[in-house]
């Protein structure tokens, strides 16, 4: 694969990039936050991005909702928002230079077939292009590895024995590229996410090889969990949280370890953060179970 370098990379550039299935919850503003405290800190530039290639899923409307809602928090993008959906051709061309150089593989394969092997694909499999098909990146016996500043070093090992699919049969692109490839095309030199991404981190750090580029330094936040472990999501029924409430900001805070001395305006409580923020304080936390006060917010 050609060396596709980066471009010139400034010191420090963040972002938030929420998939619009749903409105913003109350995990996802801690997402943010924590995203938004770490550029700020460093001095750098944060930006939203819009992950709505998934058009069977992501709505327009809960795209609205959600930038509402960043907005209301006084987080706004330092840039014009990107919608992955306008960007199809872009995702088509990268993919167009993997199939160039044999890291994907058409497939045929349903979910029914993939059943007995819990949904992965481990090896290529024989199939036809002249039938509906999906795009697979082929599995990888590269071990890669990262230094995490919250959760320390961590090793993928097992995590490129599956064959993920880039571009699905009913045409539209999966996370895994377009996440790798906006990364790089937005010059993002840090990410700060939550530790349910860590399972993605091998298939992208991959990809980073393949096409010859430097992937951003990333870093995974606790999880914000319910009473029975399960992390605060749109698939947990998380509901949306108020716009513009300091009191859901203030306890948002408090599970990245921000306590404050009774800030009376968001935009006070935002500069106060700034200067508080200290991922360090997050280690050695696999999740940070939801208060019985702050039930309601789930």
């Amino acid at each position: 694969m050609p060396n596709y370098a980066n471009p010139v990379m400034p010191l420090y550039r963040g972002r938030f990039a929420p998939s619009p299935t749903g409105p913003l919850h109350f995990g996802s503003l801690v997402s943010a936050l924590a995203s938004y405290l770490d550029a700020k800190k460093n001095h750098g530039s944060w930006v939203i991005r819009l992950e709505d290639v998934d058009g069977t899923r992501c709505k327009t409307e809960f795209a609205e909702q959600i930038v509402t809602t960043l907005h209301s928090y006084q987080l706004f993008s330092d840039e014009n928002i990107r919608i992955q959906s306008q960007h199809s051709d872009i995702y088509e061309h990268y993919l167009s230079l993997l199939k160039q150089h044999g890291h994907v593989f058409p497939c045929n394969c349903t979910r029914q077939s993939l059943a007995p092997n819990d949904g992965n694909h481990p090896l290529e499999c024989n199939s036809s292009i002249k039938k509906p098909h999906s795009w697979r990146l082929k599995a990888s016996s590269t071990v890669y590895q990262c230094q995490d500043r919250i959760q320390d070093t961590l090793i993928f090992t097992d995590d490129l024995k599956n064959s993920p699919v880039l571009k699905r049969k009913d045409g539209f692109f999966s996370y895994q590229l377009a996440v790798v490839v906006d990364d790089h095309l937005q010059n993002i030199t840090h990410l700060v996410r939550g530790a349910d991404l860590i399972e993605t981190t091998a298939q992208q750090l991959h990809l980073y090889h393949l096409f010859g580029w430097t992937p951003p330094s990333i870093c995974h936040i606790p999880l914000i969990t319910n009473h029975i472990g399960d992390k605060i999501s749109k698939q947990n029924h998380a509901k949306p949280i108020k716009n513009s409430h300091l009191p859901t900001l203030l306890r948002a805070l408090h599970y990245l370890k921000i306590d404050l001395n009774a800030p009376t305006t968001i935009a006070e409580a935002l500069s106060q953060s700034v200067k508080a923020w200290d991922p360090d304080k997050l280690k050695a936390l696999k999740d940070l179970p939801l208060e019985e006060q702050d039930l309601h917010f789930i």
